[in-house]
């Protein structure tokens, strides 16, 4: 099964692990999330798609929402933890290092998105693709306090996966969500991406204005 076909496709390859595997898609789903928000090496994986589509499909009876929006609330905080501890076990040199899964730009753009926004990057990052599993790491690097980071941690774990899921739950088997549900996957996509193209020209606009008229 493709990445991309996963994606786009993910409410459908969704009712295929549950109708597959039974109550095990809850171990699926569980281990999904930890591995998009604990290794640094895996910063595609459909987050939040995936969260919208498991809420829609708990709407039909086929799972429990409660019970799905726990398990994946301790695996997202589980996951970034840690992200966390293995960003600070390799610490700063991580930066100097050549590494073929991790990206230097990555490391970088998230450094300073952390730089600007400090300890609510944490939370920021949970919407923001790559960026979201770039950002525990690059708290690790920092040495920033784990009290600290773990309290932002839960919060924005919270936040992400209860937002996703229960709107996932209301709202993804309207007939017009349902029978666009590719379309809706890539507004999701689009809508998570926003802030990051925004800031990204944001930066790049002051130094490419027109130079002003005599």
């Amino acid at each position: 099964m493709e990445l991309i076909d996963f994606i786009l496709h993910v409410d459908q390859h969704l009712l295929e692990f549950v109708r597959d595997y039974g109550t095990w898609v809850y171990a699926i789903l569980f281990l999904i999330i930890f591995v998009e928000t604990g290794l640094v090496v895996m910063p595609l994986l459909p987050g939040d798609s995936l969260l919208f589509a498991a809420g829609a499909i708990a709407a039909t009876g086929a799972m429990d929402p409660v019970l799905l929006s726990i398990l994946l609330f301790v695996a997202a905080v589980m996951g970034d933890s840690l992200n966390y501890q293995i960003g600070r076990y390799i610490g700063p040199r991580v930066f100097s290092m050549n590494l073929r899964f991790i990206k230097r730009d990555h490391l970088l753009k998230t450094q300073s998105f952390f730089e600007k926004h400090g300890g609510k990057t944490i939370i920021f990052a949970r919407f923001l693709p790559i960026i979201r599993t770039f950002a525990p790491f690059i708290a690790g690097v920092s040495h920033m306090q784990y009290s600290r980071f773990l309290m932002f941690n839960v919060i924005g774990g919270a936040a992400w996966i209860l937002s996703f899921v229960w709107l996932g739950y209301f709202f993804g088997n309207l007939p017009v969500i349902k029978d666009n549900f590719t379309y809706v996957i890539f507004a999701i996509i689009g809508i998570s991406m926003l802030p990051a193209v925004l800031e990204m020209l944001r930066q790049y606009w002051p130094n490419h204005k027109p130079n002003a008229k005599n």
